[in-house]
């Protein structure tokens, strides 16, 4: 009697588990393939501004691809995700009242379901979207309109439609003249007239390269519009 009643209590033991592994296990597995893919694969963005009109508009969703970047830099021309400058410009950091959340905090915060809680949101956490028009070791001059002269040669951009008012009343966008550091680009949005981008960021307008999350790769939404980005 004494050894049946050790095997009920083996048996209701293993039945708990396996119970407990049904349920949670193919959950947690998926959360783990979730969290990896989006972290070192590829993860869907949308578009919340009209800073990369008249290509990207408002509500865009893109897949943004991780891999590429890994094995090489990123080159001109190219639009990358990037961190927040609230997470890595130091003047803007210094003007924060809140400690910086860390990378692992941003992370929870951004997570679906969980980044829909407003009281959570840290623009630090934010990621962004531009164009990189210039990299390590390239002299850049933008003039007053957003137009770019790169290494003494006019660029010619066809997906530039909207550029900086011509009248100096209106026009809100100061000229660049710089030398990018190695290490880092400049980004600009398509939409000159309309994007905080690295001419504006208080602490030098440089986007370390160490700060691009991905590529924009590929837009998959709307259907109408679907297919790969220039």
């Amino acid at each position: 009697m004494q050894q049946n009643h050790s095997d009920s209590s083996k048996e209701t033991k293993n039945c708990w588990w396996y119970s407990f592994f049904d349920t949670w296990g193919p959950i947690s597995l998926t959360v783990l393939l979730y969290v990896g893919i989006r972290h070192f694969i590829a993860e869907a963005r949308y578009i919340p501004s009209g800073s990369m009109l008249p290509g990207l508009k408002v509500n865009d969703r893109l897949i943004v691809e991780k891999l590429s970047l890994r094995k090489r830099s990123p080159s001109r021309g190219e639009i990358v995700v990037f961190n927040s400058p609230y997470s890595f410009d130091k003047k803007l950091i210094a003007d924060r009242t809140k400690q910086l959340p860390s990378k692992f905090q941003c992370s929870l915060i951004t997570f679906p379901l969980i980044s829909w809680i407003p009281t959570l949101s840290d623009r630090a956490c934010d990621a962004y979207i531009k164009r990189i028009v210039a990299v390590g070791g390239d002299r850049l001059l933008i003039n007053g309109k957003g137009e770019i002269v790169l290494n003494g040669r006019s660029i010619n951009e066809p997906y530039v439609k909207y550029f900086c008012p011509s009248k100096p009343k209106f026009n809100l966008c100061s000229p660049v003249a710089t030398t990018v550091p190695k290490g880092h680009v400049f980004v600009l949005g398509d939409n000159r007239a309309n994007s905080w981008d690295s001419r504006f960021w208080p602490g030098g307008g440089f986007l370390p390269q160490k700060e691009i999350i991905g590529k924009a790769a590929w837009r998959f939404w709307p259907i109408s519009r679907f297919g790969k980005l220039d």
